[in-house]
């Protein structure tokens, strides 16, 4: 009998992080067409170089009963918004009657950590569907495939954006000394929209868009700069080319201008910008241009494409070569919107 092909350690990977997402044995078989055999013995193999053991200290007797605090964890995992008062006013219904700190003790103690809740697109029955689509779609494809997309999108970058909120080590009453404050001026300072584009092996042109962009200067951008970073990153055959559903996007005009320039383009879920690595690129170009603190708006332009051309190709190509954990996260979350 022929001796079994080993699994190669970028699919061992795969299936380990969605056996932590919280994705049973059978649909992880499913999703990466492997035997759920081989699926549990990976899995086994992981917990037992991971497992630890905590034996917990003496305590002094609870507070809560354990059906309360059955019925809190139930309460918050149904309705996270609920405050520590309506929870209080809970148990005092239930005949028990403690404070609002330890109503948060025993939140956190269970894994629980108040937050701001995040901001995210608003996501329809439609964009999840497309989203678990693209992933499933995309989920087995090697990193070699992702080093040949040619990623974009646009931005707004404010002359005091990421400034305005810079913390600083200071000491009481120095609030004021000017090495301690953060210079504003009225209406945030203005801001520049640029449109720019990134592959595995660096970054692309980055252009500035002056006015209101229109399905026309936005195939002269393709023109101008998409062509020409295409060919500076040496794309090769069969790359392909990815930018969002904006309708300037997907008007026919562009359409037929990416079909006659025989550009192939990848189709995209729309409310997706987590599934788009050039965002982690904005943030970067971001906090770079902070550092340097232009104070006007032509010296914004200017920092800010010298900066876009400072990128370590390193940096590109980590963002592609780990992409697929994107597409594990958004099916972990069943489509809806992810930490990237």
């Amino acid at each position: 009998m022929g001796k079994t092909k080993e699994l190669s350690q970028d699919l061992r990977v795969r299936i380990v992080d969605l056996h932590k997402a919280g994705m049973g044995y059978k649909k992880i078989s499913k999703v990466l067409d492997v035997k759920v055999t081989t699926i549990g013995a990976i899995i086994r193999k992981f917990k037992e170089y991971n497992m630890t053991i905590n034996r917990p200290r003496p305590s002094a007797p609870k507070k809560i009963s354990p059906r309360g605090v059955a019925m809190m964890l139930r309460t918050v995992r149904n309705r996270p918004a609920t405050t520590r008062q309506e929870l209080a006013n809970d148990l005092k219904a239930a005949g028990t009657t403690v404070c609002k700190e330890t109503i948060g003790n025993t939140l956190r103690n269970n894994g629980f950590t108040s937050c701001s809740a995040q901001k995210v697109r608003l996501l329809k029955r439609a964009h999840v569907e497309a989203r678990l689509k693209y992933a499933n779609d995309h989920l087995k494809d090697e990193p070699s495939y992702w080093e040949k997309v040619l990623w974009s999108d646009e931005t707004k970058i404010e002359l005091f954006g990421l400034n305005s909120t810079r913390h600083v080590w200071r000491k009481k009453n120095a609030a004021y000394d000017p090495k301690n404050t953060v210079p504003t001026v009225k209406h945030g300072g203005g801001s520049i929209m640029f449109w720019g584009c990134f592959s595995a092996k660096g970054t692309g042109l980055l252009h500035r868009i002056t006015g209101k962009m229109d399905g026309a200067m936005y195939r002269t951008i393709l023109r101008d700069n998409h062509l020409p970073s295409a060919r500076d990153l040496k794309m090769g055959r069969g790359w392909v080319f990815q930018h969002d559903n904006d309708p300037k996007h997907t008007a026919k005009a562009t359409k037929d201008w990416l079909k006659k320039n025989h550009i192939k383009v990848m189709e995209w879920p729309s409310q997706s910008p987590d599934l788009n690595p050039i965002e982690n690129l904005w943030r970067e170009l971001k906090v770079r241009v902070a550092k340097r603190q232009p104070t006007n708006l032509h010296d914004l332009e200017r920092i800010c494409k010298e900066e876009w051309a400072k990128i370590p190709p390193g940096v590109c190509a980590k963002l592609v070569v780990n992409y697929n954990k994107r597409l594990t996260a958004v099916l972990a979350n069943k489509g809806f919107a992810t930490k990237y």
